[in-house]
């Protein structure tokens, strides 16, 4: 009877009812990585139920986050306040670990969704220790160089990825018209036109566009590079007395004239997020401002990445905060927001948004519009494809090619505003071979305070021990030679400085770190003792420099005529050394103001073209020296 196999015709039978299932079980469109964007976008948002939708609009803190939350909730994305971290000095093995834990459980849920993770990296991966600390944007506007600044975002790229992180809450493109607004070192300039010069640092974060890519269309150019977001839209920097988060008083052609240009700019450069300002336009909050926010950005810049809110910012639009919580979820969802950084009570948002879906006060056209936004960008960047990171860019953390740039950064972004006592001889560039010179001030060797806000916690922190890098007194013992003695005291009396036999002194001085609302300052004023080590170094028979360590324009009038030289040095960073590198002389000042340095605080506001205009030194202002002979020029 033969082997038992059956007839040829029922074989064919057998077989084709067993592929049939396995037909029906083919791969996803959306899993498929050859299929466009927009296509593996569609299947996928059709396959989603309301909760899952509404997961992806969900940003919450780590704080709150775990694999089961992020599998149970279906969150889309997760983010590190200021300082928040993993643990205390965390490795970037131990970052990486705890981002792809938490990427597990997204990807343990039914349609396998990564999320997202997004820092405040804004001057570098300024929460992470050892990582390089590059000059905060009030400095790199000084340098009118936007190819530095690309090279500047290609490297935070690096360092943020390096511990597995995708996102980071980049560039600031506020122009701040008022410098006692305590984010004004965030802002490039006073002047929109630099500030649209400096998104260039979103092709440095991102990635160039590619040349056949559609204007308003995010991109992100795979595993080296991260989603950047524009913030804050839109007129954070033109609030009334430069209070923070608070109204900006200016009609229509003065936002879209002042405030507009750099975020015309960051779409063009496909930039993938747009974050939402806590402050006003006449009255209105913007995270309620439908107009702005789906009528002008979203319609007619066409932006097709998505648009996020601050930190509980739908909380402040009532009074008090989170006064009524399913009316602030209501307006900022209609007016256009897409993902919200709720960052604690994440329940509470989720069922208040399923809430008001479901009860047809939000269209679901609205949930669709905003997680059809979210994935274009995760799929754009590569996430579906490569959601888990490994160690292998870990070693771009503080590496020497970053803190070199860095130290360019420094160097560049050095303004000298006075040279010589009453058209005397000049005093910079410094010598090196110097018997004796003195180093005094509060800020000439403390790292924390060179860095300013934003630095490994939200407002900053003091000391040495915060992260590496090199203060501006141990560069200044770098670049000496070494017969010379330099002697160190923060708060020398006058008689230590006659006494001393010194040939000149360098006195660093400025303000102690802040940020957001804390920075905010009628007076702005050097903090003390930073005005009594002035006055008793530069008040007697020693020549001496002021380097001025600070977020913006300080009253200075008062001590100018005791002073030989004075450097403005903004808040620099990690890479001391790029000071010395240019008070030894072995490069060249260039910086050029970005902002109005003003005489006094009554002038404020004051911008560069008001008719009151009467700066102490002008927008623009920038005394140059050039190399000692046999130094590299810059």
């Amino acid at each position: 009877m033969g082997s038992g196999r059956p007839p040829t015709p029922l074989l064919g039978l057998v077989l084709l009812l067993l592929a049939a299932p396995l037909a029906g079980a083919r791969q996803p469109a959306y899993k498929d990585p050859r299929k466009p964007v927009a296509a593996r976008v569609r299947d996928l948002l059709k396959r989603m139920t309301l909760s899952e939708k509404i997961g992806q609009m969900t940003q919450i803190e780590r704080a709150v986050a775990s694999a089961d939350v992020m599998k149970e909730y279906a969150i889309g994305s997760v983010l590190s306040g200021g300082g928040s971290v993993p643990a205390a000095r965390a490795s970037a093995k131990e970052w990486l670990d705890m981002v792809n834990g938490l990427q597990k459980g997204s990807l343990s849920t039914r349609l396998g969704i990564p999320m997202i993770y997004g820092i405040d990296a804004v001057h570098g991966h300024n929460n992470v220790f050892k990582a390089t600390i590059f000059p905060h944007n009030v400095g790199l506007g000084v340098t009118r160089d936007p190819e530095l600044v690309k090279k500047i975002g290609a490297a935070t790229a690096l360092e943020v990825r390096g511990t597995g992180i995708q996102y980071a809450f980049a560039p600031c493109i506020a122009v701040c018209r008022d410098p006692r607004w305590g984010r004004c070192y965030e802002s490039y300039s006073e002047d929109p036109k630099i500030v649209e010069m400096m998104t260039e640092i979103i092709p440095g974060l991102q990635g160039d566009l590619p040349a056949d890519s559609r204007r308003g269309v995010p991109f992100v150019a795979g595993k080296e590079k991260v989603a950047a977001c524009a913030k804050h839209f839109v007129g954070d920097g033109g609030t009334t007395g430069g209070v923070n988060e608070d109204n900006t008083i200016i009609d229509q052609r003065g936002l879209l004239g002042i405030h507009m240009p750099g975020y015309y700019r960051a779409v063009v450069k496909g930039v993938s997020t747009v974050m939402i300002s806590y402050s006003s336009w006449n009255g209105k909050k913007m995270h309620a401002n439908r107009e702005l926010v789906t009528g002008f950005l979203k319609n007619k810049l066409r932006f097709r990445g998505f648009v996020i809110s601050d930190w509980q910012g739908i909380d402040r639009i009532t009074s008090p905060p989170g006064a009524n919580y399913t009316y602030s979820v209501l307006t900022s969802i209609n007016a256009g927001l897409d993902m919200i950084m709720v960052p604690f009570d994440y329940r509470g948002f989720i069922s208040n948004l399923t809430f008001l879906v479901q009860n047809k006060f939000i269209p679901i056209s609205r949930i669709d519009d905003a997680v059809r936004r979210i994935l274009r960008v995760k799929f754009t960047m590569g996430l579906f494809e490569s959601p888990l990171s490994d160690l292998s860019l870990a070693s771009h953390i503080g590496s020497p090619e970053h803190r070199e740039l860095a130290r360019e950064a420094v160097r560049k972004s050095l303004v000298l505003l006075k040279n010589g006592k009453d058209g005397g001889e000049p005093l910079l560039p410094l010598t090196k071979s110097a018997p004796k010179i003195l180093v005094a001030g509060s800020h000439a060797d403390n790292l924390g305070y060179q860095c300013g806000g934003w630095t490994m916690e939200w407002q900053g922190v003091s000391g040495n021990d915060v992260t590496v890098g090199t203060t501006i007194l141990a560069a200044v013992r770098a670049a000496v030679t070494p017969s010379t003695e330099v002697v160190f005291s923060e708060s020398p009396d006058r008689s230590f400085v006659e006494k001393g036999g010194f040939s000149y002194a360098i006195v660093a001085v400025g303000e102690t770190p802040y940020a957001e609302t804390k920075g905010d300052s009628q007076n702005l004023t050097v903090t003390e003792p930073g005005g009594a080590a002035v006055s008793a170094a530069c008040g007697g028979s020693v020549r001496c420099v002021v380097v001025l360590v600070t977020g913006r324009p300080v009253v200075v009038e008062p001590f100018m005529g005791a002073v030989d030289a004075l450097v403005a040095a903004w808040l620099p960073g990690t890479e001391g050394q790029g000071v010395a590198d240019v008070l030894f002389g072995d490069y060249g000042f260039s910086g050029k103001l970005a902002r109005t340095w003003f005489r006094s605080p009554a002038q404020l506001p004051m911008n560069v073209g008001d008719p009151h205009y009467d700066p102490l030194f002008p927008f623009g202002f920038g005394l140059t020296t050039k190399p000692r002979k046999g130094s590299v020029s810059p």
